[in-house]
């Protein structure tokens, strides 16, 4: 095939030219780092090496109803992020399991029963890259970063052991977190877009 019909291989835009076909970016080119996960802090990357996949953050706006005369209106509420899930290879040396099981302890300590006393002695931040596919010589470039701040394990299954499987050891996390933004700032959740009233700019970052 000649390599000017490349082009082609879109779709056509309204005047009917095509411009081409736009690189995706690969869901398999990813890498996840938690930090201030557990207390073993120089071992966290040990994570980053066993993960299995991850899910993408979701953020949901609960409506608000206003009820007038004959009809209803809707407003965007407080935004709401979901869970996302985390999936780890178990390793035979244990430092997974090990490093889940402090972030736990963090958390509660199952021991003496004795609760965290606030939210900053646990809480960690989940940075989850989607990259170009570079490695070795060839560095690796990060396409985008989700940046998850506030998170804990409010979930933690160690998953089944199998005769009949030839599967890994797993743990599954779901983390929950207070805020996601993406960066670089100014792509995605994050960009400032200042706040309006009709079409007068009343606020946003500088």
């Amino acid at each position: 095939m000649p390599i000017s019909s490349l082009s082609k291989i879109s779709v056509p835009g309204a005047d009917g030219n095509s411009t081409s076909l736009l690189m995706p970016k690969l869901q398999y080119r990813f890498r996840v780092t938690l930090e201030g996960f557990g207390v073993s802090n120089g071992e966290v990357f040990e994570l980053t090496k066993q993960v299995m996949d991850v899910t993408r953050p979701q953020v949901s706006f609960e409506p608000v109803t206003i009820d007038v005369y004959n009809s209803k209106a809707y407003l965007a509420g407080k935004p709401t992020w979901s869970p996302i899930t985390l999936n780890l290879r178990e390793d035979v040396d244990g430092r997974v399991q090990k490093l889940v099981g402090e972030q736990i302890q963090k958390q509660f300590d199952f021991m003496e029963q004795a609760s965290a006393n606030s939210g900053i002695d646990y809480k960690f931040t989940t940075r989850i890259e989607i990259t170009d596919g570079g490695n070795g010589a060839n560095g690796v470039n990060t396409l985008e970063t989700f940046v998850l701040v506030g998170c804990f394990l409010n979930d933690v299954n160690y998953n089944t052991l199998a005769y009949n499987s030839n599967e890994p050891v797993s743990v599954t996390l779901a983390i929950t977190y207070d805020n996601a933004v993406q960066t670089p700032f100014g792509d995605g959740i994050g960009t400032d877009v200042g706040r309006t009233l009709g079409s007068i700019i009343t606020g946003g970052g500088s």
